[in-house]
């Protein structure tokens, strides 16, 4: 197997992360989501969008990489209060302490090689290095896989649901929280 390591993205990665959102979202996410959700995704404000997220203060853009190949990436940072409050709009009492991690997609070819546990240690370790001391994020109801993964690092459905709609379809997501002690592998 190639080297497999994660690190800061930087503008030269912002092609291959808008790749991978295209090319996984097309295979994995394609019956969630809609042709319309998917087909924005060719605009070129989503290279626009990721080049603006790379650059942002405050938010860690990391990727995978196994040999040559860019295989995956995460978003992570401070969660808004609006992703930590409870559904009745009530903020927890650590609210300020929270971090989010907004996306986190491996590539399927690449998948269970580790690439998605090393994204989510990179993440957590960079997160509790910003002040925060749990984490939390939005899964697809219906995405067993992600569910799992995040079941798997100790994250859990903390009951507050919330439905997002792609135009054509509504997705149903959990809300999940979980420590950021976690394990870093090589």
């Amino acid at each position: 197997m190639s080297q497999a390591q994660v690190r800061a993205a930087t503008a030269s990665d912002v092609a291959e992360i808008t790749r991978i959102q295209r090319e996984t979202w097309r295979l994995a996410y394609a019956e969630f989501l809609g042709e319309q959700a998917l087909a924005a995704l060719d605009a070129p404000e989503t290279d626009q969008h990721w080049a603006a997220a790379v650059e942002h203060p405050g938010t860690t853009v990391l990727v995978a990489v196994e040999g040559e190949f860019t295989v995956g990436y995460c978003v992570a940072g401070q969660a808004p209060h609006d992703e930590v409050e409870s559904a009745a709009g009530e903020l927890p009492e650590d609210a300020d302490r929270v971090g989010l991690i907004a996306t986190l997609l491996v590539e399927p070819r690449w998948g269970r090689r580790g690439h998605g546990g090393r994204l989510i240690g990179y993440a957590a370790r960079a997160l509790r290095e910003a002040g925060a001391e749990r984490g939390i994020a939005w899964v697809a109801q219906s995405d067993a896989a992600s569910l799992g993964f995040y079941k798997r690092a100790g994250w859990h459905p903390d009951g507050t649901v919330r439905t997002l709609d792609t135009g054509e379809k509504t997705i149903r997501e959990l809300r999940l929280t979980g420590p950021l002690d976690l394990e870093l592998t090589a």
